[in-house]
């Protein structure tokens, strides 16, 4: 590793010491209320206090974010495919495709659950509609954004298209494929929360995270609110390391995006 490397780690965290110390300045200096402002301290103590519910409910909320994600990652490749290789096509439906995630979900609810069902059917649903639109509008980006010279050189050889497509135009896309998966992982959790806050329900002691937001802010107990949040800011953090990882699996070996340090 090099020397300028093993530093990297030191803004991160002396830009979180610092946001921690404004934190508790705040709060020292307005003298506001925890149901208010909850220190840092209050919330990992009602995180711990709240453990038995928190941990259920992150592991239903893993499962509806998983579920919308995989969908979304499937859907938006098949449909890029579609719409980088017909013109036609991708002039006719991308305008649609805008105008559909362009639609408030909350509006949406309503046919979701009639259509999917409520509880875990709708947040996966709620979850594939939020997280999709970035992995089609990339992989859609990275099907046309093939080097036009190596474009011409497949056309003067006579490669069929299943040749342009899998030898050409799929590798200078995954990068891009890559770039939407790492967007719809940051978004995923959100939707399966908001899905649940929306559509859920907690049949069966089957609420995720969305339904302890409503529950804890009807309660007013905030520490335990804010700790809901911390939990999903953690799963997050799980979905975009899995597709960092897949990235650096995929691509490290020759994408010029990440440093040769054998050079």
């Amino acid at each position: 590793m090099k020397p300028a490397l093993r530093w990297l780690w030191v803004p991160p965290v002396a830009a979180g010491a610092l946001f921690v110390a404004l934190w508790y300045g705040i709060r020292a200096a307005t003298g506001l209320k925890s149901w208010i402002l909850p220190t840092p301290e209050e919330i990992l103590a009602a995180a711990v206090r709240e453990r038995a519910t928190l941990l259920p409910a992150a592991g239903h909320t893993a499962v509806g974010a998983l579920g919308g994600f995989l969908a979304a990652a499937l859907a938006g490749l098949l449909i890029a495919l579609a719409l980088g290789g017909a013109r036609w096509l991708r002039t006719g439906l991308y305008p649609w495709l805008l105008l559909l995630q362009m639609t408030p979900v909350i509006v949406l609810a309503p046919i979701i659950v009639l259509w999917a069902g409520p509880g875990l059917p709708g947040i996966i649903t709620v979850t594939f509609l939020i997280s999709f639109f970035p992995i089609v509008v990339n992989t859609t980006q990275g099907l046309l954004s093939a080097d036009a010279h190596w474009v011409d050189l497949f056309q003067m050889y006579g490669a069929t298209r299943a040749q342009d497509l899998a030898l050409l135009r799929l590798p200078a896309a995954l990068p891009y494929f890559l770039a939407g998966l790492r967007i719809a992982a940051t978004l995923a959790p959100i939707g399966a929360i908001f899905g649940e806050y929306l559509v859920g329900n907690a049949a069966g002691g089957t609420g995720g995270l969305g339904f302890l937001v409503y529950s804890y802010n009807v309660q007013i107990k905030i520490p335990a609110l804010f700790a809901t949040g911390l939990i999903g800011c953690l799963l997050g953090f799980v979905f975009v390391a899995a597709v960092a990882g897949l990235n650096w699996a995929l691509l490290h070996h020759w994408h010029d995006s990440f440093e040769r340090h054998d050079r």
